[in-house]
């Protein structure tokens, strides 16, 4: 399964990031979508996990929770838009984490790209950077990768002038 991994749109989502979304099985979206029109033209590439950020308003937090759980061929997977990282987790999610033991966990908010393994937790952290426009990056980001027998394979980091 070949996934592309975004966060923190911010209600911008043009023809730079759209090209990386052809030919991948899944899109998600680690939150701060910023409008169902982000939601509606990532749809059109592939289906959609998300969860909603701080900056979501109603009608996206209807769709999309604050924490997702899931497994996708042998990976467990948590998501959620306010995580942390390794020693400075977020409480709430540092309690779903012991709680749910996953494989891979990802978060957005910081605008800061990272991929970091927790040997305390025994998991591959994520956080994609930000795609969008808002905020003090100088670069957008993006993952792209593949599941494939329980791993996590292929992790390509996209980068691209704001």
């Amino acid at each position: 399964m070949k996934v592309v991994l975004l966060s923190d749109t911010h209600a911008w989502c043009d023809k730079k990031i759209e090209k990386y979304l052809t030919n991948c099985d899944e899109i998600w979206h680690a939150g701060d979508i910023g409008s169902l029109d982000v939601i509606n033209r990532l749809r059109t590439y592939a289906p959609l996990r998300a969860v909603h950020g701080n900056i979501d308003g109603q009608d996206i937090r209807y769709d999309f929770p604050e924490f997702l759980e899931f497994d996708i061929d042998g990976i467990k997977v948590l998501m959620t838009h306010i995580g942390g990282f390794p020693g400075k987790y977020d409480t709430r999610a540092l309690k779903k984490i012991f709680e749910i033991k996953p494989k891979l966990f990802i978060c957005g908010h910081s605008h800061i790209l990272r991929v970091m393994y927790d040997q305390h937790h025994n998991m591959l952290v994520m956080n994609p950077g930000a795609a969008g426009l808002q905020g003090f990056h100088q670069v957008r980001t993006l993952l792209r990768f593949d599941i494939e027998s329980g791993e996590i394979k292929n992790l390509e980091v996209i980068e691209i002038p704001r």
